[in-house]
């Protein structure tokens, strides 16, 4: 049996492969992925990794159940400060710790909401109708019953199956709303909760349409928005409470460049009908999903927010900036792109290509690998299975914050198309391309950064003698 230093040899010599592999080497492409500054990663290994934090507002106070909180009781404030003003709005949850969680804990809310007012007698029950977009039509997996919404809403008895309307979506471009049929649907069907967003993105959500349709209602759906995906594109892609959106949950690792974890926003006050629905969000965050919300990876949010609001308006134009010139340059080079050319293909990060006449997404996704270029396949809207998918999507977010501009998305799409049409190896370019990205945007330049970082790390050692090997290891190699 191989001994602990052999153990740890042999994984500390894989992970540096990989870590060389993916920052060094590769193009990254994956829309639901990124790579946060050192600042954000060193904060997530601090002090406060290891620690807890539990709390709830009882009796209008804020009670945490350990001491030694104090640090971290300012980084919750602060971090929910930092993005109340990114989201220009009075409320923000950070306690779960990934998007999913975000929607489950909106969802479990939900059906305490509904029951709040129950008669004596009245059976507790779970949520009338919920719309949202079909997963086969790029919704997300996390608002499905088979995701985040199981058991949260009703069943139909003589289909068997939960009570769950799609969105209707254009003929000629699935990627959009019908809001001509969802008009309809709407006033037939009456849901109690309406959520937008998509894992496979490219154009608005009509959030303002659907608003301003039930505003009257009595009572009216809640409206939710799962941002996800374009978290980090609040503003310039949409502002959806500005549009009449009541919560938006996401992660905050995609387009957001933090570490992985969620977050739920409201615009709604205390003089809302929904204030007490996010009393039960509360609630639901903790205790109901979480106990340890990984303090170490919420201050590291905190550090990311900094970031993103010092810089969103510049990374933020330069996304749609990128991700346009990216799918122009994809068609030009012979690639069916989708999404609606009126709008450059895509109003997001995400770019998704149509590539079934050169193999299934699922081998041009291992090509493209083999290559160096690192995308996911997708099943597109007119596709049967997921298993044989019919495109590639793919997202920007990633070498932007690396330095890539327009024409840098142009001369990668050549290299693509080589690689999707002509079966072209050009590994050895896209490693020789990757070589001029390797510097971080958007943040504190490296040489303020080093400093903070130097700082940091010497103060998660409280052994000093292990702190001088470890520097003296690095000077070394």
């Amino acid at each position: 049996m191989s001994t602990l230093s052999e153990k740890t040899k042999i994984l500390a010599k894989r992970i540096e492969e990989n870590n060389k592999w993916r920052q060094q080497e590769c193009i990254n492409l994956i829309p639901s992925e990124t790579t946060p500054s050192h600042l954000v990663k060193i904060c997530e290994i601090c002090d406060v990794s290891g620690r807890y934090a539990e709390h709830r507002t009882m009796k209008g106070e804020e009670i945490y159940f350990y001491q030694g909180i104090e640090f971290i009781h300012e980084v919750e404030e602060q971090v929910n400060n930092e993005l109340a003003l990114y989201f220009n709005c009075p409320k923000i949850e950070t306690r779960p710790i990934s998007g999913q969680m975000a929607n489950e804990v909106v969802f479990k809310a939900m059906v305490k909401f509904i029951n709040r007012d129950r008669k004596q007698g009245e059976l507790f029950r779970r949520l009338r109708l919920v719309m949202n977009n079909a997963l086969n039509k790029g919704g997300h997996l996390s608002s499905q019953p088979m995701g985040a919404l199981f058991n949260f809403v009703e069943e139909d008895p003589e289909k068997k199956q939960e009570r769950v309307l799609n969105f209707p979506v254009l003929k000629d471009c699935m990627y959009k709303t019908d809001t001509a049929k969802l008009a309809d649907l709407l006033s037939k069907e009456r849901p109690e909760l309406i959520v937008f967003g998509k894992s496979m993105f490219l154009h608005k959500e009509p959030v303002e349409f659907v608003a301003n349709l039930i505003k009257d209602w009595q009572p009216r759906p809640v409206i939710m928005y799962d941002m996800a995906h374009v978290l980090g594109l609040y503003g310039v892609f949409q502002e959806p409470f500005k549009e009449g959106a009541d919560f938006i949950t996401g992660s905050t690792h995609k387009t957001f460049f933090g570490p992985q974890r969620g977050v739920i926003a409201s615009s709604i006050t205390k003089e809302s009908p929904l204030s007490n629905l996010w009393i039960e969000i509360k609630g639901r965050a903790f205790p109901g999903s979480t106990s340890n919300h990984h303090l170490g990876t919420l201050l590291a949010l905190l550090m990311a927010t900094y970031e993103m609001n010092a810089f969103k308006e510049a990374y933020q134009t330069q996304i749609q900036k990128n991700s346009k010139a990216f799918a122009h340059a994809l068609k030009d080079n012979g690639i069916i792109v989708e999404g609606d050319a009126a709008d450059g293909y895509t109003e997001t990060h995400q770019v998704i290509i149509r590539v079934r006449k050169h193999g299934s997404g699922n081998e041009i996704a291992q090509r493209l690998e083999d290559n160096n270029i690192i995308t996911n396949y997708q099943a597109l809207p007119d596709d049967e299975s997921f298993l044989d998918a019919s495109g590639i999507r793919m997202g920007v977010q990633e070498m932007t914050r690396f330095g890539m501009k327009e024409d840098d998305f142009k001369i990668l799409a050549q290299y693509i198309a080589e690689v999707i049409i002509n079966n072209h190896a050009v590994k050895n370019e896209i490693t020789k391309l990757r070589e001029k990205f390797l510097t971080m945007h958007y943040c504190l330049s490296m040489e303020e950064a080093v400093h903070f970082v130097a700082r940091l790390l010497a103060s998660s050692f409280p052994n000093r003698e292990y702190f001088k090997l470890l520097m003296d290891s690095l000077s070394s190699l």
